[in-house]
């Protein structure tokens, strides 16, 4: 016991360094930047919503909370209710079953709204909309395709799945006039 103590003692805290937010990824102009700004303040509360994804963009979702990514040291935590979040992070291509959740979820959500799409599959469709003959992801029988055919989308992260880098560049890309916001 003691020889771990003394190692933790003589490493210290080893966290990862948060990244500079992209302007690559912003779907669209900053819409609301200063408004965010203004209402977040010092802690930002978020909301996931997996509208129908594999799940794998949900794991690296969950290492942000790990000591070594460290989400709530920047003043990021989850929340389970949208009625409490400023910010909805949606992965997966959104299923028939899931639309009218995932608007109602939107709904609930206090203004300013900022939502964040993740994964290619909530970025584009990914693997589970067909792509018709002029080359462009669509709709199925069982998906309405990317997030933002269902909802407006300020955000964008690639990746199958996105790295927890990439994911915590994103968020801070969303909610930041182009620095990273520490707590």
């Amino acid at each position: 016991m003691y020889q771990i103590i003394k190692q933790i003692l003589k490493t210290g805290i080893k966290t990862e360094t948060p990244p500079a937010p992209d302007d690559a990824l912003r779907v669209e102009a900053q819409r609301l930047q200063g408004e965010i700004l203004r209402h977040v303040g010092g802690a930002l509360a978020i909301r996931c919503v997996d509208a129908g994804s594999c799940n794998g963009c949900e794991l690296e979702i969950h290492a942000l909370n790990n000591a070594y990514y460290n989400l709530e040291g920047l003043g990021i935590h989850f929340v389970a209710s949208p009625r409490h979040a400023d910010l909805l992070l949606v992965t997966g291509p959104v299923s028939r079953h899931m639309e009218t959740a995932l608007k109602r979820t939107y709904d609930a959500m206090p203004e300013p709204k900022v939502v964040v799409a993740v994964g290619d599959c909530g970025c584009d469709g990914g693997i589970f909309s067909p792509t018709n003959a002029l080359g462009d992801k669509g709709e199925s029988y069982a998906t309405c395709g990317k997030v933002a055919n269902v909802i407006p989308v300020d955000v964008a992260v690639p990746g199958c799945p996105p790295t927890p880098i990439a994911l915590m560049q994103g968020i801070l890309t969303a909610v930041s006039g182009g620095q990273p916001k520490m707590a």
